[in-house]
């Protein structure tokens, strides 16, 4: 199987944050009583930030477990999920307070509240993407691919 182009990393990651906004902004901003515009520019803020961390993060994953060499199995796909979303709760704390007025500790309790719906979400969209990619590999001859 061929290796990611940046071309594919940025239609992953933009793919991947578009359905994130369109669910979380109206879904935070109505669990937070807070105007869908304010949860929307921090949910766009925190994504061109998630978008940075995602090619970078996957980048280090597929050198570190490349997909030739290694199965990519639900052990292997909540492992990836912990670390990139453990990693963005981390980077996401100053923003989240900062745009919201809010303490360190409360926006860490707000990204906790992201995390529980970004986990599954991002096991499923990666493992999706891992099956719709190997799928659209296997009419591809050696010379075309």
């Amino acid at each position: 199987m061929r290796t990611k182009t940046l071309q594919e990393r940025f239609l992953h990651a933009i793919i991947f944050e578009v359905l994130a906004i369109l669910t979380v902004s109206p879904l935070a901003a109505w669990i937070m009583n807070k105007p869908l515009f304010q949860m929307g520019t921090l949910a766009i803020m925190l994504s061109t930030i998630a978008m940075v961390w995602n090619m970078i993060y996957n980048t280090g994953f597929d050198h570190f477990f490349p997909r030739d060499k290694v199965k990519r199995g639900l052990l292997l796909r909540i492992a990836h999920a912990l670390g990139f979303e453990g990693g963005f709760i981390i980077i996401g704390l100053p923003p989240v307070a900062w745009m919201l007025d809010i303490a360190l500790l409360q926006a860490f309790l707000l990204e906790v509240g992201f995390f529980l719906f970004f986990l599954p979400y991002t096991l499923i969209y990666n493992w999706v993407w891992d099956w719709l990619r190997q799928k659209g590999s296997h009419g591809k001859t050696a010379t075309n691919k």
